[in-house]
């Protein structure tokens, strides 16, 4: 997609203009440069055979070699704050008659559903301020075109676009797309420029409305320079995940699917916000799920305008006091005091969950009489293992899953500043978490005791989830100081059960139930998301695991960052560029799957590199 817009931001996206067709006509020829691929793997026209060069920084650029010392240059970007997107072509050094072509293909449709063609699409062009507008559909918002070249009215209909991944998912793989007409440039006077602009005109959101188009391209070319410039690499991909909600901003969970979800924004604050010391930003989106609570749970996705809210996330509530708290200790890390009545917000937040928590509230949450907390029930998927096909879901986990305890025992920890129950609590959870989840025979932690809520029925499945008791949370409950042996054989079983260049597997290979492919249908691929799938995010918790069970210091975390870290970086260039994938596939090649951009997966990331990889 090349023009898209969330019509209630970050949700209800729609996509308006899906990509071009470019050819350039020189006095030796007329040259497509770009390709689709069509049905029956059919690629025309052929623009890739004159690539040449492919570049990401500052943006997406690529040049085409057209023979006879003819070269273009194509350069696309979408800057920050503008619903729009700037292209601009042009030649690497003069020659005379050349002219460039450019076919917008328009869809108008729902992100997650393909266009067919039909008889109701408008394809009239609309001649206004200078610009080009097409409004495909009654409720679909206004494309609006800008460019220094002249626009050619011929409505017509390109049939059968074949998306090979949607193919390999088992979805509907197969769409018609519309042109309203063509541009023509004579890129041998002025360089070419495109600027397509979602619900307004682009040049109007960028402040620039009364200026020529390759004016307000050069003008916000050089404030996104300015502005990419002025950040890492890492901090600008972090930012892309920062949008708008309302009047405040949220964490989108990945990209191109997913909204802000609950559980993944409160794992991903830590990495994208806090460990970039982004205390401000932080604090506003603490502060605006605090108002979400209901019975002690934080739905698992931020309720729009009318929506019921979703509460069907054990862990969310959990990893949202984590985050309270390191909001709390970044901010007297920067010698900086909380607002006493926003103090008293998350304070009351922490409470209020606690409370819920510990004397019970929706799908068999609550503390049980050992202080553990038990979840769970049947057609409830409650954790982050949550996968569920029609009624079948697929890692239920029901029981006293081990990851819940330790953020239980860590919010019980949190806690205690607040009231002194909430200390002698979690004494309680901790001594009874240590005597019921070793696992003698595994040399390892249980994934779920008192499974199915039966007493002493225990799930020894080799999950990472075990990982959380000895790193990736603010409170050790098995210390690598303290109960050293057992943390640094919990790692060891995780590092040779589960470890992969990507980051830790959901499930060993040894298990019956492992699938080594995140691939073809929906049920099939949904059969395998938590049953032996990489997730990177996970390496959060295993670095910072493997750091405390071998004892952290300057030889140790460059052994890390060289045995562990390093497949990663390169992973940041060569998938989704200067992100991380939301999965991968459990064996080798450990092929990236999923959402190409995922936020959890990049803020573990971050949050390795800025706050963990250090000696303390």
């Amino acid at each position: 997609s090349m023009l898209m817009l969330a019509r209630n931001p970050p949700t209800d996206r729609v996509v308006l203009v899906n990509g071009f067709e470019a050819w350039v006509e020189t006095p030796h020829g007329t040259f497509p440069i770009s390709t689709q691929r069509y049905q029956n793997d059919h690629l025309w026209p052929d623009g890739y055979t004159r690539l040449q060069k492919f570049s990401n920084e500052p943006w997406p650029t690529w040049e085409y070699d057209l023979g006879n010392g003819v070269a273009i240059v194509q350069q696309l970007f979408i800057p920050r704050g503008i619903e729009g997107t700037a292209i601009r072509w042009n030649l690497s050094s003069p020659n005379a008659g050349v002219k460039l072509h450019v076919k917008p293909l328009l869809s108008g449709r729902d992100y997650h559903a393909v266009h067919r063609e039909n008889s109701d699409i408008d394809l009239t062009t609309e001649h206004r301020q200078q610009a080009q507008v097409w409004k495909p559909y009654s409720d679909c918002p206004e494309i609006f075109a800008q460019s220094n070249g002249q626009f050619e009215e011929q409505p017509e209909w390109f049939r059968a676009f074949h998306y090979e991944l949607e193919s390999q998912r088992g979805l509907d793989a197969v769409e018609d797309l519309a042109c309203p007409g063509e541009f023509h440039f004579d890129i041998s006077r002025a360089d070419a420029v495109l600027l397509l602009g979602a619900g307004q005109l682009f040049s109007q959101q960028a402040a620039f409305a009364d200026d020529a188009p390759e004016q307000v391209y050069q003008q916000v070319a050089l404030q996104e320079k300015d502005r990419r410039d002025a950040l890492t690499p890492l901090e600008r991909s972090a930012n892309q995940y920062i949008v708008q909600r309302g009047s405040g901003q949220t964490i989108v969970a990945g990209y191109p699917w997913f909204a802000d979800w609950g559980r993944d924004t409160f794992i991903a604050i830590r990495g994208l916000c806090l460990a970039l010391d982004k205390h401000e930003l932080a604090r506003d989106i603490l502060v605006s799920w605090a108002t979400t609570i209901s019975a002690g749970m934080i739905p698992n996705r931020f309720p729009d305008q009318g929506d019921q809210p979703e509460y069907n996330s054990v862990d969310a509530s959990l990893w949202y006091i984590v985050a309270i708290y390191e909001y709390w200790k970044l901010l007297g890390q920067m010698g900086l005091n909380d607002d006493p009545a926003e103090r008293k917000l998350l304070e009351d937040a922490i409470e209020s969950i606690l409370m819920g928590y510990s004397g019970g509230t929706r799908h068999r949450i609550g503390m049980d009489s050992d202080g553990l907390i038990a979840c769970g029930e049947p057609g409830v998927q409650l954790t982050w293992m949550d996968a569920k096909v029609g009624d079948w879901v697929v890692t239920p986990r029901i029981g006293k899953p081990v990851e819940i305890q330790c953020l239980w025992i860590n919010a019980l920890w949190i806690g205690s500043s607040i009231a002194s129950k909430w200390g002698r609590l979690q004494q309680q959870a901790e001594q009874t978490f240590k005597d019921k989840f070793w696992n003698e025979e595994r040399n390892c932690l249980f994934d779920v005791v008192d499974a199915n809520h039966e007493p002493g029925l225990n799930d020894n499945s080799i999950r990472p989830n075990q990982l959380l008791a000895v790193g990736g949370l603010p409170y050790q409950v098995i210390d690598g100081k303290v109960d050293g042996a057992k943390a640094l054989a919990i790692v060891t079983t995780a590092e040779r059960e589960l470890m992969t260049a990507l980051g830790p597997r959901s499930l060993s290979p040894d298990d019956a139930e492992f699938q080594k492919r995140y691939t073809g249908s929906p049920l099939e691929r949904d059969g395998a998301y938590h049953q032996g799938t990489v997730w990177p995010w996970l390496i959060g918790p295993f670095v910072e695991a493997w750091l405390n069970a071998h004892g952290k210091n300057g030889a140790s975390i460059a052994q890390a960052q060289e045995q562990f870290l390093q497949p990663l970086e390169q992973h940041l260039k060569t998938f989704g560029l200067g992100h991380i994938s939301e999965i991968a596939d459990a064996t080798e090649p450990y092929q990236p799957r999923g959402c190409p951009f995922q936020a959890w997966s990049l803020a573990e990331y971050i949050r390795l590199k800025r706050t963990v990889m250090k000696v303390d």
